[in-house]
């Protein structure tokens, strides 16, 4: 949290952890949402708000040529930067989800099982790491990533992803947003204005992209994932796909589309960005392979701990074809994992343990997908459940699901519209995305009881919320 010459909190502490530029952005549209900056207000010069900070101005600079571009601030030579939007006309414009209160249950997407989080095997893995590492180690992280990390990541991307990494190549960042972020810099400075996104798809990596400056093209997925006929005609040259598990449909990409979607790459000589999410997380069948093991030079391939392990960790890794791996990293960049944290990873690697913590967690989130399905499957569909930690539930008779959203968040239940995630598509409008990740095998039947609830009440998941 910072205070600047504007005399208004910058509250970064209350956004969700990633790249400083996305919380930074974050916090100003919170900030004008909430009237804490009244329309017409000016934001501090960026170079005060920067050193304030302790960040780059460009990064400042970023983030208000995004709040422009999104009409939340109007800039003009002499005047500076200035709120264009006033809570009210804000909160007529987009609602957030309702929140449960605190001690209610939670079945948002996007965490693992954070109560099995291995502390004792990764502080084992930490000790082992920092015993062996001479005293001159102790100092800055190596540009790109520790090599003892690399080499050992490079393995097993290729043995369980079927991936093909050079580790020269691999560079580890705090995630997945973190690696693309860094990448669409490189874009940008390459020449490239757009970056085609799936929709729907995961807000907050869309949110990134845009805030580096690029102008995001949203591109329809469906049941075969998605539409490389769609990319085709928006002209862009890169995409960020999820082709083992689509966010939030669950759907795996068509074996005839990832061979659309290389050939398109090679025709236009663009970039395809993986985003390899929570591939692990197969419970019907093997895991499909990465698609960047089939053209390295024409796919980027990016992960990271959040699904697996936590999001606490801030360790990720972005493997790019060569031509991009120099000009992503002579970007100036906020910072990169501790050097022990990264040796602690290539050590948790090498014996094995992050193995057998899949292989447990695989039980147990198969476990409690097999225990919602049942006892939602009855009267509702369900769909991409397959995969990963979260599916789609269709209500029956169809309706309004920000009805039940709300229903459900005074009960003490949050769940998530799948509204939320899209831009133009509006497949999903009707679905609700419940994640089960981070639920408590015990909390299972209270929440499957005030879900149900909330979908039988009056009015039904079609009638309206009171």
């Amino acid at each position: 949290m910072a205070e600047n010459q504007a005399n208004f909190w910058v509250d970064l502490e209350a956004q969700p952890p990633g790249p400083l530029h996305a919380r930074l952005s974050g916090a100003l549209r919170a900030a004008i949402r909430s009237g804490t900056l009244p329309a017409g207000s000016a934001l501090p010069p960026s170079r005060l708000l920067a050193a304030d900070l302790g960040c780059s101005r460009w990064t400042v600079v970023e983030v208000y040529q995004q709040l422009v571009a999104e009409g939340y601030a109007t800039s003009r030579v002499g005047s500076g930067t200035r709120v264009a939007i006033s809570p009210s006309v804000e909160r007529a414009r987009a609602r957030p989800a309702p929140v449960p209160a605190p001690g209610g249950i939670d079945l948002a997407p996007g965490l693992p099982d954070l109560r099995a989080f291995p502390v004792e095997k990764w502080l084992g893995a930490m000790r082992r790491a920092a015993a062996a590492l001479p005293y001159h180690r102790f100092g800055h992280p190596t540009p790109g990533g520790e090599p003892a990390l690399r080499h050992t990541l490079a393995d097993y991307l290729g043995r369980v992803r079927g991936a093909d990494v050079d580790p020269e190549d691999l560079t580890v960042c705090a995630g997945v947003t973190d690696g693309v972020v860094r990448l669409c810099g490189a874009l940008r400075a390459a020449g490239h204005d757009s970056v085609a996104v799936e929709d729907p798809g995961w807000t907050r990596l869309r949110e990134a992209v845009a805030a580096t400056g690029l102008r995001t093209v949203a591109v329809p997925v469906d049941d075969g994932g998605l539409r490389v006929a769609a990319l085709e005609r928006t002209g862009a040259r890169v995409v960020v796909v999820s082709p083992a598990h689509q966010f939030p449909t669950g759907v795996v990409l068509a074996p005839q589309r990832r061979a659309a979607l290389l050939a398109w790459a090679r025709r236009v000589d663009g970039l395809i960005v993986e985003d390899d999410y929570d591939a692990e997380f197969r419970y019907d069948r093997r895991p499909v392979g990465a698609v960047q093991g089939t053209d390295p030079q024409r796919v980027a391939l990016a992960g990271s701990l959040s699904k697996t392990l936590s999001p606490a960790l801030g360790l990720g890794w972005l493997v790019t074809p060569r031509r991009w791996t120099g000009p992503m990293r002579a970007l100036p960049r906020a910072g990169a994992p501790g050097v022990l944290d990264q040796l602690a990873l290539a050590e948790f690697l090498r014996s094995g343990g992050y193995d057998r913590q899949l292989r447990a967690a695989r039980k147990r989130y198969r476990a409690r997908r097999d225990a919602l399905i049942a006892a939602l499957a009855r009267d509702h569909r369900v769909t991409g459940a397959a995969a990963g930690l979260h599916l789609l539930l269709w209500p029956a008779g169809g309706g309004d699901a920000a009805a039940v959203v709300r229903r459900a968040a005074r009960a003490g239940l949050r769940i998530v519209a799948a509204r939320q995630y899209r831009v133009d598509n509006r497949a999903l409008d009707a679905a609700l995305v419940l994640g089960y990740g981070n639920l408590a095998d015990h909390e299972l039947p209270a929440a499957v009881a005030r879900l149900t609830a909330a979908l039988d009440a009056p009015g039904g998941a079609g009638g309206r919320d009171r």
